[in-house]
């Protein structure tokens, strides 16, 4: 699977077919099983949706890699926008941040006084926001952008970690130390054998052993999966150890195992979908189609049949 992802996101990122996929008359309304709209408002109506469904949310503006301050700084005013309209509509949802979006890559110190800003307002309002995690290269410093703002604003921040790094494992045991909130990931990005775990098999034996470990000794850790084994052995797990919602929840793609979404609902088990909106949809869209062979069988069917 690690090769599959790999080739795929080697394809997508060529000028020429990312050119074909976003003229493509048939590409948008497959955009629309994993993409809640382009605006605010439709990402809020989708949330709205899910909260009649039982499901909470957390809402993502696509974007990654700004290239200028001006940018990072509208990306932030746009956040603070959703925060606030969030808070107005009562919704049990949250907001997902790229690092990179807030102008990482540009300068740590302008990363961090965007975040803070919006980690600031959180608090005010009650709300939380969830620290995404990129490809790699930015791992040590999107970890210590997010263990200085902790320290101030504990759990109204939580970091996602991916498991398929070899350095997760210390990461983990840091987390558990620090009392922060973790999103555990498997990844998504296209990295090298000397970073990350090559094979599934290693990937998912990492997850677990990560999993069990910060559902035993952790704060609060949201199972992003819609692996079926891997639910069975977190849900068995956190029975055995008495371990109940109020330290996880399942949090879950838009798009993605709604079947799966509704009967974990049903069974009693809390639930988050993770909705993603915005113009810049095109990474994000392609790494849910490296995800998995059927996303991408499924639009290469639409485009050859439409």
């Amino acid at each position: 699977m690690p090769l599959f992802r790999s080739l795929v996101l080697a394809i997508a990122r060529q000028p020429a077919v990312e050119r074909f996929v976003r003229e493509s008359p048939f590409v948008m309304p497959l955009v629309a099983r994993f993409v809640a709209g382009e605006t605010m408002e439709e990402a809020l109506a989708v949330a709205g949706a899910l909260a009649d469904r039982g499901l909470a949310t957390t809402l993502d503006l696509l974007g990654e890699d700004v290239h200028a301050p001006t940018e990072a700084a509208a990306a932030t005013e746009a956040y603070a926008e959703l925060l606030q309209a969030i808070e107005r509509s009562g919704l049990d949802a949250t907001i997902s941040v790229k690092p990179t979006h807030l102008g990482l890559r540009l300068d740590p110190d302008l990363a961090r006084l965007n975040l803070e800003r919006l980690a600031r307002l959180a608090q005010r309002l009650g709300l939380r926001v969830e620290v995404d995690m990129e490809d790699a290269s930015t791992t040590r410093k999107t970890i210590e952008l997010f263990d200085c703002l902790h320290r101030t604003y504990g759990d109204h921040l939580q970091l996602a970690l991916q498991s398929y790094l070899y350095r997760t494992e210390h990461d983990i045991e840091r987390a558990i130390e620090r009392g922060w909130r973790v999103r555990l990931v498997k990844g998504a990005y296209a990295e090298p054998p000397t970073v990350a775990y090559p094979s599934k098999a290693a990937i998912d034996a990492a997850y677990r052993r990560h999993l069990e470990l910060l559902l035993e000794y952790g704060r609060f850790v949201a199972i992003a999966t819609h692996d079926d084994a891997i639910i069975r052995v977190a849900r068995g797990f956190a029975r055995r150890i008495g371990v109940g919602p109020e330290k996880y929840e399942f949090q879950m793609l838009y798009g993605v195992r709604r079947d799966l979404q509704d009967a974990l609902r049903r069974a009693g088990e809390p639930v988050r979908v993770y909705v993603p909106f915005g113009r810049h949809w095109y990474p994000y869209f392609t790494r849910r189609l490296a995800e998995r062979p059927a996303n991408l069988l499924f639009v290469l069917r639409q485009l050859l049949t439409g």
